[in-house]
């Protein structure tokens, strides 16, 4: 999906969004500067802010000295570009931020303030990706080896005449 010109409607609070030209991409943000201090980002465009070396500038500027108003983070939220429902992820390894992403056509709503908190939480999209595999690792790993010490204790109170069989037809008993 290219980037819209189209005056959205914020998909939390229903008011205007404001276009933010980011410079250093070229691409323009929808963000709710009168409202509840969302941001939309179009298909693609959130890889080019996730972040912390990544420019925001001229989103922060924008946003500067404002108070928004509170929203219900829990309410379902309708994709202001395509009319589909959006669907609440986790954007953080250790599910801090939940934003609403639309599956239909891409694009991504950021609650007030947690644009900054998932920059905050890892310094690139590399680190965050490490720690998720880390952290996917320590909790299925564990059960893995789990299995596997279960397994081993098994074969140990196997008899001698299955013991026999298995090294028949399995290659890798010992």
């Amino acid at each position: 999906m290219a980037d819209t010109t189209k005056i959205l409607n914020c998909p939390a609070c229903g008011k205007e969004m404001t276009k933010i030209f980011m410079a250093s991409e070229g691409v323009n943000l929808d963000v709710c500067l009168d409202g509840c201090g969302g941001i939309l980002f179009d298909n693609r465009e959130l890889k080019k802010f996730d972040e912390q070396s990544e420019n925001i500038d001229e989103l922060k500027q924008a946003m500067q000295g404002k108070n928004f108003e509170k929203t219900d983070e829990n309410q379902i939220r309708i994709c202001p570009v395509c009319g589909a429902n959006m669907v609440k992820n986790s954007v953080s390894v250790k599910g801090d931020v939940i934003i609403d992403e639309c599956y239909s056509c891409g694009a991504k709503f950021f609650d007030h303030g947690e644009l900054t908190k998932m920059r905050e939480e890892y310094p690139t999209e590399e680190d965050r990706r490490q720690a998720l595999l880390t952290e996917t690792y320590n909790e299925i790993g564990a059960k893995i080896d789990d299995l596997e010490l279960k397994n081993n204790m098994n074969l140990a109170k196997r008899s001698k005449f299955l013991k026999a069989m298995d090294k028949l037809f399995y290659k890798d008993v010992s």
